[in-house]
């Protein structure tokens, strides 16, 4: 029967958890390499959340300079555009109505909206994206943290010489 879980023993560790001290290396080989795939899904996730951020912000950018117009750039009250038909291909146009946007608000639907509650609707998924964001930054730190934790117990094994086979078993298979 395994000895019970003290506070001094297991340092505080949660109700079935397991100390590091007890796993063989191919175990925390194991370990380490599943969080460290767990870290990169993470990480790709964050790449694409900061993504549809900034491409939010461009929509908010595009109404305040094309649509509303900005004196700044000299836009105000020009009804001249131009239109992307591609990356790098672009058609002259013309605005006929600066008091709607057509908002594309997920799976193809798109709504009419004035510029301000388009700007709105944008900067709220902006914040929204940004708490998620934080919350990601704050996942990725911990495991960070129990990536560093595993290494360095499995480094540890390795130099005491548990994470090699011994040498009795070595000159066995020689």
């Amino acid at each position: 029967m395994p000895p019970a879980n003290s506070s001094s023993s297991s340092g505080g560790a949660p109700p079935g958890s397991v100390s590091l001290a007890f796993l063989s290396a191919p175990q925390l080989r194991a370990l380490q390499t599943r969080l460290t795939s767990e870290l990169e899904h993470l990480t790709s996730s964050h790449a694409k959340l900061r993504a549809a951020q900034s491409k939010f912000r461009d929509c908010v950018r595009s109404i305040n300079d094309g649509v509303t117009g900005s004196e700044k750039k000299g836009t105000k009250g020009r009804d001249e555009i131009l239109v992307p038909l591609t990356s790098s291909l672009y058609v002259k146009g013309r605005l006929t109505d600066r008091e709607k946007v057509l908002v594309d608000v997920g799976t193809g639907f798109y709504v009419e909206k004035t510029p301000a509650k388009a700007i709105s609707f944008y900067e709220d998924k902006i914040k929204g994206l940004d708490s998620n964001l934080q919350e990601l930054e704050k996942i990725v730190q911990g495991k960070s943290s129990q990536l560093r934790v595993i290494e360095e117990a499995l480094r540890q094994k390795m130099l005491s010489g548990d994470g090699v086979p011994s040498q009795a078993a070595a000159a066995g298979a020689g």
